[in-house]
Parts: structure tokens; sequence; C-alpha cells
């Protein structure tokens, strides 16, 4: 491992022109030969480690609810919630502790008519902190996907950190409700979510007849594809990741 500030550290920042901890937590592999200083690779692999924590805090509210959120895509999945939504709690700490996410969401909503809103609003913030944490795409992998299973049940989600809010939802759910919680309002929640953190996302459930195991592989397998996504690409350091030069 090359430390920032060591020799070698310095070697490649002047044969590439760039600091390493300009951007983000990261493992950068560079190929060198033949460089301007004499140093010679050959077909090694240079790594060093990058740390600036990605993070975002927002508060979101309107006549219906008031959300807040913070969170750190580079974290170790530590999680605080007080939404009044307990089972959307127990998926929310699936993303975090399986996307090695750190997330504090508070939400006080108007739970005496129903889930609907706090739910919603509760994708709309996270998406907006996600969209805010993530910030300049360059050198990251955008894309993730991972299929989770969970005894009888499994679950693809494929996730494009794309600038384009698009939501492909087909979990054909076997009940209507998981205790109190009504299974529609997980639709909801990842509509806001994309819509404001602008990401594609395709969720599908391939097989299950429990439904708290379809739920609990989708929120697994999200965490996992966004983890994927997040993650620095060695191929692309410096670079953004699409043929348009902007995402």
């Amino acid at each position: 491992m090359v430390g920032i500030g060591s020799p070698l550290s310095s070697a490649i920042d002047h044969m590439y022109g760039e600091r390493f901890s300009d951007t983000m937590t990261a493992i950068v592999a560079r190929q060198t030969r033949n460089s301007p200083n004499g140093i010679y690779f050959p077909g090694a692999q240079v790594m060093a480690t990058v740390t600036t924590p990605r993070s975002a805090s927002v508060e979101r509210t309107t006549l219906e609810t008031s959300i807040s959120v913070d969170l750190c895509l580079d974290g170790s999945g530590q999680t605080e919630f007080d939404t009044g939504v307990p089972f959307l709690e127990h998926m929310l700490d699936q993303i975090a502790r399986h996307g090695m996410i750190d997330l504090k969401i508070i939400a006080k909503g108007d739970l005496h008519i129903d889930g609907h809103h706090t739910v919603e609003d509760i994708g709309i913030t996270l998406g907006q902190a996600f969209y805010k944490a993530v910030g300049e795409k360059t050198g990251l992998a955008r894309y993730g996907h991972a299929y989770v299973p969970l005894d009888e049940a499994l679950s693809r989600v494929v996730v494009d950190f794309s600038g384009r809010p698009g939501l492909v939802w087909e979990v054909p759910f076997t009940r209507g409700m998981i205790g109190s919680f009504d299974v529609d309002l997980f639709v909801e929640f990842f509509q806001g979510f994309v819509n404001h953190a602008l990401v594609t996302l395709h969720v599908d459930n391939l097989r299950g007849h429990n439904a708290h195991h379809q739920a609990e592989t989708v929120f697994k397998a999200f965490g996992r594809a966004v983890r994927m996504a997040l993650t620095a690409d060695p191929a692309m350091a410096g670079i953004t990741p699409s043929t348009k030069g902007t995402l």
C-alpha cells in the first residue's frame, strides 16, 4: 500500500499530474511503464488509499412530514432511526449494513392518517442526501447490481447513477401487509428515491412466497448494488463514466 505523501506516492503524483487525495475514499490502481522520473513498474499495480468521506445532511419539511437524513457513503453500516414506521426502519437497516453506509433518519409524519406520506418523503429525502453526497461521479463504477437470496426468496437489483431518474419495479408480493406495513408503500419509497437521487433502478423479485423475505432481499440487494456502483473504478480514475463526458 502506498501512503499519501510517501516518496512513491509523490513520484506517482508527479507522473500523473494529480493528487490522490483530491476526491473520495477510493482505491486507485495505476499501471506504469518508463516513467519520466526513471521509476519502472513492469505490469505493476500501484495502490493508494484516499480518505475523504462522502457525506450529506438534508432536512425536508412539508405540511405532512418533517424528515432529516444524515448519511456517510464511506461508513461502516451504523444506523439510527426514529420514523414511527418500524418495518421500514428494519429495511433501511439492510441498506446501511449491506451498503456500508452510516445512516441516521429522523421523521415526524401524519401517521394518524397512514404511512404513505412518511414513507414516500423518507425516500425523497434519502434520495436528496444521496445526490448531495455522491457529487461528481468522476472515477466511479457508476453501475451496480446484486442478487440476494433469503431462504426461498431471491431478488435482483440493478442501479445506474445515470443522472436520469427511472424505476422499473417487478415485485409481486404474496400478501398486501407485512404486519401493519402496507407493501404498496415500498414502490412509493423507491420512486421518491430515484426521482431525487437521479438514478435508474431496476428491482425484480425473482421468486419467493414469504412477503417479509421478498422485501428483505430487495433491500439487501439494493444496498449491495449501491455499494458496487459508488466504488471507485481503478480504470476510470479521473474520468467521468459516460461517453457524454457528464452525468
